[in-house]
């Protein structure tokens, strides 16, 4: 498969900054752009299935989404450097050296970091706010996740910060551009899964589904293709991925994913069983345009 990528834009010069060091020259990223792009055009696509379905407030929706991507981007950097960075910490010269280490967000990210980081986003939006009903923003956010989630590897496809083991099989990728240097892209293969499970999750989308069944549908289809390919993962290269018992801190966690993902779509089954699947709101159409359905409204709580 070929090499691809995107050059970086400059915007400002590389400077020492006095008692902190060394900043890195300003840049407009490939990664960061799609990142961006990814959550702008999963935020619409919420607030559109926000307005679609009956009980929730897009108002409060658009709060929502801002506390868990908040979350979100900081979580992805500060757990990166803990699990899998930790000598960055240690090396460090000073404390302050050691906080901006942990404050420029924009020098990596890793997905279970902002998994954790969404979480904790959620929990201190709740108390925050005092918000009983979570699971139904939680579930509507959800169903729009993997349609940002295939810009965000696409970031990682170019950047490709995933390297994977070595192969001459024919979809390992030249790194750098070598042909005597090929290696599986473990960005681009996960971009490449994303794509069938957003178009998934946009099909399922034409009818209201129980709270909880796009948590589990994406946990459950995302833990396990994760704990196979992080064993792909390279250990020959500079800032591999640490292994704890022989599994990198990302399989441990597919593990927790997995079993949250089952225990979601249980609780949307016995949901579906009561009768307390979601509504739209008079006007929207149904997959079939037959008009708004007429199930009960009785939110999952």
């Amino acid at each position: 498969m070929p090499w691809i990528t995107i050059p970086e834009i400059p915007i400002f010069p590389a400077f020492d900054l006095p008692g902190v060091g060394h900043v890195d020259t300003l840049t407009i990223k490939p990664f960061g752009t799609l990142v961006a792009t990814g959550v702008y055009i999963g935020w619409r696509l919420c607030q559109r299935q926000a307005k679609r379905l009956e009980g929730i407030d897009v108002e409060t929706m658009n709060q929502f989404f801002g506390w868990i991507i908040g979350g979100g981007f900081i979580g992805g950097h500060v757990f990166d450097v803990l699990l899998y960075h930790p000598d960055k910490i240690l090396k460090a010269k000073n404390a302050m050296e050691a906080l901006m280490e942990l404050v420029f967000i924009w020098r990596s990210q890793s997905s279970f970091g902002g998994f954790m980081g969404a979480i904790l986003g959620l929990i201190a939006w709740k108390y925050r706010f005092k918000v009983k009903d979570t699971l139904s923003y939680c579930d509507t956010a959800g169903s729009t996740f993997p349609i940002g989630w295939v810009f965000g590897r696409m970031g990682c496809s170019v950047a490709h910060d995933h390297p994977g083991m070595k192969s001459d099989a024919w979809f390992a990728v030249p790194w750098n551009g070598n042909p005597a240097n090929g290696r599986f892209d473990l960005g681009l293969y996960e971009m490449l899964f994303t794509i069938p499970l957003a178009l998934t999750f946009l099909y399922l989308m034409r009818r209201p589904r129980p709270y909880g069944f796009y948590i589990g549908l994406m946990s459950v289809a995302y833990a396990p293709t994760r704990f196979a390919m992080d064993f792909l993962r390279a250990q020959d290269v500079h800032d591999a991925d640490p292994r704890h018992l022989g599994l990198t801190p990302a399989q441990w966690l597919s593990t927790a994913l997995l079993g949250m993902g089952i225990f979601f779509l249980l609780r949307a089954a016995r949901a579906a069983e009561r009768g307390e699947t979601p509504t739209y709101r008079p006007g929207t159409m149904d997959d079939a345009g037959a008009g708004p359905r007429k199930e009960s409204h009785a939110q999952a709580r």
